[in-house]
C-alpha cells in the first residue's frame, strides 16, 4: 500500500501529517502506519544537540531512554542515511533516517509483523520518514516538543540563543553537501555558521564572536543578523562584510568584534569568492592531498570604524572537500600546552576523507576533545565541512 500517496478518496499520509496538530505528529504517524502498513509499534528518535544519542519523542517528560547515534541498528541508519532492518522474534524493526534537505534530524523506527517487509514497503517507509521530517521541521515554529526532545540536559541561555540562529546542521543539493558541528553543544557561546543557497550561488559563513557566554552570543547574533540583512539586500560579498563591520562597530565601538570567513560559490563554475575577516581557517582536500587555502587576512568585523574589505577568488573542482574551522579548533591547547594545530587537524582530516561531511565535522571536534582531554572545552569550536560535486552538464 502506498503510504504517502494513497488512492482517493482516502487522504494521503502526507496530507494527514500536514493537517495534524504540531504536537501530535508522532501520534498521527503511529496511527497512519498501523492502518496502512500494519505497524505494531512506531518510535520517532531525534538526534541530541551533541549528536551523541537518539532520543524517542514522547509526552511527559517528552523523551524516553536514549539510544546511541553511532552504534546499533538505529545509530547505523542515522550514520549511513540508509534503511536498516532488525530481525526480532516477532517480526522486523525497520529504522529509516529522518532527513530534511540534507539536515539529519533522527530516525523513524517501525515494528512490522513477520512477512510485511519487502523492498517496496521499505521504499515507502523511507518516503514517509522524509515527509514526517519536513513536518517536524515546520512544527518547530509552533511547539517546543521536538526541541525539548533533543536535549539530554538543559542548554545555557547563550547556547539557546546560538542554536536558534543556525540554518540547520546540514544542507544537500546537486552541487554540494554540507555537514557542520558545534561544541560544547549545550554551552556554546560565540561560534556560529550560516548559509543560504539560491539558483546560482551558495553563500557560507563561519563566525567566531569574541568573549564567552551571553556577551559572545549577543555579538554573534548581531553579526549574523547584519550579514543576513546585507546578503538579502543583494549586494556583493565584500560589501556584506563592510555593512556587518559597521553594524558591529556602531554597537561596540571596537571593544568587541567578530572574526568571520565569508564564502560565495558560483554553482555553475565552482568559482569561490572569499573574504577572510579574522581567525577561521579553511582547508581543501583534493585527491589525497590536504592543503590550507591561503587567503589575505583582513580585520575582524567591528574592530575598526569603516573598514574596507576586498574579495579574493579560488576554484573548487568536483571531488573537492572544504573544511572551515574556528579558532576554538585550530588554537586549542592540551593540558600539557600542546597546540591542536594544523598537523593534528590534517591527520584527522586524512583519516576521515571517505566519511560523509557530517561525520567528518563531528570527528574533527571529537579529535579536538580527545586532544584537550575533556568535553568541557574552554573555547567554542565550530566546524563546517563541504563536499563539492559541481553542476552536472
Amino acid at each position: 500500500m502506498d503510504l504517502v500517496k494513497a488512492s482517493e478518496p482516502q487522504p494521503s499520509a502526507e496530507a494527514q501529517l500536514r493537517a495534524a496538530s504540531p504536537h501530535a505528529l508522532v501520534a498521527t504517524a503511529r496511527r497512519l502506519l498501523a492502518e496502512r502498513a500494519g505497524a505494531q509499534e512506531v518510535s520517532v528518535l531525534l538526534a541530541d544537540y551533541g549528536l551523541a544519542v537518539l532520543q524517542p519523542v514522547t509526552h511527559l517528560p517528552r523523551t524516553g531512554p536514549p539510544v546511541s547515534a553511532h552504534e546499533g541498528p538505529a545509530g547505523s541508519a542515522f550514520l549511513t542515511q540508509k534503511p536498516v532492518l532488525e530481525v526480532l522474534p516477532a517480526g522486523q524493526l525497520a529504522h529509516l533516517p529522518i532527513t530534511v534537505r540534507g539536515d539529519r534530524l533522527g530516525v523513524l523506527s517501525v515494528h512490522l509483523p513477520a512477512g510485511a517487509v519487502d523492498p517496496r514497503t521499505v521504499l515507502q517507509l523511507g518516503d514517509f520518514a522524509t515527509a514526517l521530517g519536513h513536518e517536524i521541521a515546520t512544527a518547530g515554529r509552533d511547539t517546543d516538543l521536538y526541541l525539548q526532545a533533543r536535549r539530554t540536559r538543559r542548554l545555557t541561555l547563550a547556547a539557546e540563543m546560538q542554536w536558534q540562529l543556525l540554518p540547520g546542521r546540514g544542507c544537500a543539493r546537486e552541487e554540494f553537501v554540507i555537514g557542520a558541528h558545534l561544541e560544547p553543544a549545550y554551552a556554546i557561546g560565540g561560534d556560529t555558521f550560516d548559509w543560504s543557497t539560491g539558483a546560482d550561488h551558495l553563500v557560507l559563513t563561519i563566525t567566531d564572536g569574541m568573549g564567552q557566554g551571553i556577551d559572545a552570543s549577543l555579538l554573534a547574533g548581531l553579526t549574523t543578523g547584519a550579514l543576513r540583512n546585507a546578503r538579502r539586500a543583494g549586494i556583493g560579498l565584500a560589501d556584506q562584510a563592510c555593512l556587518a563591520d559597521q553594524a558591529v562597530y556602531a554597537q561596540y565601538g571596537g571593544k568587541a568584534y567578530a572574526s568571520t570567513l565569508l564564502l560565495s560559490f558560483e554553482l555553475a563554475t565552482g568559482l569561490v569568492h572569499a573574504v577572510d575577516a579574522g581567525s577561521p581557517q579553511l582547508f581543501r582536500q583534493r585527491g589525497g592531498h590536504t592543503e590550507r587555502v591561503e587567503l589575505e587576512a583582513q580585520m575582524p568585523l567591528g574592530m575598526f570604524e569603516e573598514t574596507l574589505y576586498t574579495e579574493q577568488t579560488f576554484q573548487v573542482e568536483p571531488g573537492d572537500r572544504l573544511i572551515a574551522v574556528s579558532s576554538g579548533v585550530h588554537g586549542t591547547r592540551s593540558a600539557t600546552g600542546d597546540l591542536f594545530g594544523e598537523r593534528v587537524l590534517r591527520q584527522v582530516l586524512g583519516a576521515t576523507r571517505a566519511t560523509p561531511p557530517h561525520e567528518t565535522a563531528r570527528a574533527v571536534v571529537g579529535g579536538l576533545i580527545e586532544h584537550y582531554g575533556s568535553k568541557e572545552l574552554l573555547s567554542d569550536a565550530a566546524v563546517v565541512c563541504l563536499d563539492w560535486t559541481g553542476r552536472q552538464g
